[in-house]
């Protein structure tokens, strides 16, 4: 499964990575954090729902559906978030979190896990400030625009991480903070490597803001310094992987839901913006508390353990050249079991013009080249070029 980040758009606040291994008789609990590009490609037709700047950079059918199919299956638990590369169709299937493959686990378009003692939050996708207060109005199939801003991050999923009240671990995000640059040596960490940022760090644009009032929230569980982890793409040369250790506490660990997490979501579905009107958050009357006890009793009816992962299409086979048709949205048995758990409707095929549920129109065929709308792909360009200074 290739899992990277990068640091001039893409960093997370942490991106941390302990393991499951044996060693010399001595056993560690592994998790594996992926923060980029994490390939959620599992079928051929799911090619038409990534967003790339050139077709060559991630419209490519890679490993991921080895995952997704079964053959392979990742040899330790792995958690990710979303970016602006990903198969948008699939993971907006599993919009408030679920297994995207054996052992695989999407923490969704926000949302936090329990791993063993450790907490874990992520904000998936990038901050556009021109889409940021509008709605998740994007339906499958996209067209040229709709495939440029699904993964563009929303006010209502920062909302939602804002509300948390107990402290975090870990927190994971696609971008990083507006502002980091300036806690370490942004000329030789960043600028001497990537000098088209110099101007962006100058002018405090390069980075997001949402993420930057997130980490001011979020602060670790000890109160202590926060620790910034920004990785590099994954290829020749690069540093996209870490290994650090986070003590935890003795006991099996295995990753689970979130009790905290899942009351502020029950409160905040009744105000879902499904199309471009901006949520309207003074209208959420359930209390957190209230929320919090109904919560609380189903969870403990299942352990806290999320449900488990099933295939809603046929995983992408290589040697077959003719595909069956499926349909644009896909109903995840995981989403609709996790609905049902929190007494909350399906509303992940509401029409994005009126946010009633309806049949969602197929949208044009998209071109084959996609407007460029994002740094992220800009850098991507910039870096692709033969005259690039920093190209390795």
């Amino acid at each position: 499964m290739e899992c990277t980040k990068e640091p001039p758009t893409n960093p997370s606040f942490v991106s941390r990575e302990t393991t499951e291994e044996h060693q010399k008789g001595v056993c560690m609990e592994t998790l594996t954090m992926c923060t980029r590009q994490s390939n959620t490609m599992n079928r051929f037709t799911t090619l038409k729902s990534i967003s790339s700047s050139a077709a060559a950079i991630s419209r490519e059918v890679k490993s991921f559906w080895k995952y997704y199919s079964g053959q392979e299956v990742a040899p330790v638990p792995t958690i990710f978030i979303g970016g602006n590369h990903e198969a948008s169709n699939y993971l907006w299937e599993l919009y408030y979190g679920g297994w995207a493959a054996t052992n695989i686990y999407f923490l969704g378009y926000a949302g936090v896990v329990k791993y063993g003692n450790l907490r874990i939050g992520g904000l998936s996708g990038i901050y556009n400030g021109q889409d940021y207060r509008s709605g998740h109005f994007e339906r499958p199939p996209y067209n040229k625009n709709t495939i440029g801003s699904v993964y563009h991050v929303r006010e209502y999923d920062v909302h939602k991480l804002m509300r948390l009240e107990e402290p975090l671990d870990i927190f994971l995000s696609h971008d990083w903070p507006v502002g980091i640059t300036d806690y370490g040596d942004s000329k030789a960490l960043l600028i001497q490597q990537k000098p088209y940022f110099q101007e962006e760090i100058e002018t405090r644009t390069l980075g997001s803001k949402p993420a930057a009032l997130l980490l001011e929230k979020l602060k670790p569980r000890d109160g202590s310094v926060t620790k910034f982890l920004a990785l590099d793409k994954c290829g020749p040369g690069k540093k996209f992987l870490q290994i650090i250790e986070v003590e935890s506490e003795p006991g099996a660990v295995e990753i689970l839901y979130d009790e905290e997490w899942l009351a502020i979501t029950r409160k905040f579905n009744s105000v879902f913006p499904l199309t471009q009107r901006r949520a309207n958050f003074s209208s959420a009357a359930m209390s957190i508390e209230e929320s919090r006890e109904w919560v609380r009793k189903k969870l403990e009816e299942r352990q806290f353990k999320p449900f488990e992962f099933v295939k809603t299409v046929p995983a992408y086979n290589p040697s077959q050249r003719v595909f069956d048709s499926i349909p644009d949205i896909p109903q995840n048995p995981q989403t609709l079991s996790l609905l049902e758990l929190l007494g909350l409707p399906y509303l992940l095929d509401s029409s994005p013009v009126t946010g009633e549920r309806t049949a969602i129109p197929a949208s044009p065929a998209l071109p084959s080249e996609i407007p460029i709308d994002d740094i992220d792909d800009l850098e991507e360009i910039a870096e692709a070029k033969p005259d690039d200074p920093t190209r390795e």
